[in-house]
């Protein structure tokens, strides 16, 4: 008899019931850690989605600067909320990534900041080590950054912003 199962359906359907159960209780500890995040982001005024995704140490740090959309991964806790930040639905952020809001005026002799904010739009995704400067101000919806890229400016949508690298 032929199986037209594929590989994945195999193996999830013919595990044995330890297995199962194994995974069962990996899965709950970790949403239960998310959970918990969210619920810590906001008692302290953050607007988070369901399904969010995000470390604890940037829950403890959230206040009502911070806005996340539903379903949204953010593995950073890189995130300056001295000013707006507004985080859409689906969004992945990678580990590493920096997102700077605020800046200082130079001519200022006594530094004088610039609070500029930032809004993140759905579906847009952006990997590993990448830093955007408070002269970002928007990134539209479904744009893809480039790993380890700078973006000092906004993006348009649909775009892939990346980073050229200088060859020897």
């Amino acid at each position: 008899m032929l199986d037209n199962r594929t590989l994945y359906e195999k193996n999830v359907q013919d595990r044995n019931q330890l297995r199962y159960l194994i995974g069962l209780i990996v899965r709950w500890k970790q949403n239960f850690k998310y959970a918990r995040a969210r619920r810590i982001a906001r008692k302290r005024g953050a607007t988070i989605g369901e399904g969010v995704i995000m470390p604890i140490s940037l829950a403890k740090r959230a206040n009502s600067n911070l806005t996340i959309g539903n379903h949204s991964s953010i593995q950073t806790n890189k995130i300056d909320i001295r000013s707006s930040v507004t985080i859409g639905s689906h969004v992945i952020i990678g580990a590493g990534t920096e997102i700077i809001t605020t800046s200082h005026n130079i001519d200022s002799p006594d530094w004088t900041l610039k609070n500029y904010g930032i809004t993140i739009e759905d579906y847009v995704w952006i990997p590993t080590n990448v830093l955007i400067l408070p002269s970002c101000r928007n990134i539209s919806y479904g744009s893809v950054i480039g790993s380890g890229s700078v973006v000092v400016k906004n993006t348009d949508p649909m775009s892939v912003v990346g980073v050229i690298r200088q060859k020897n």
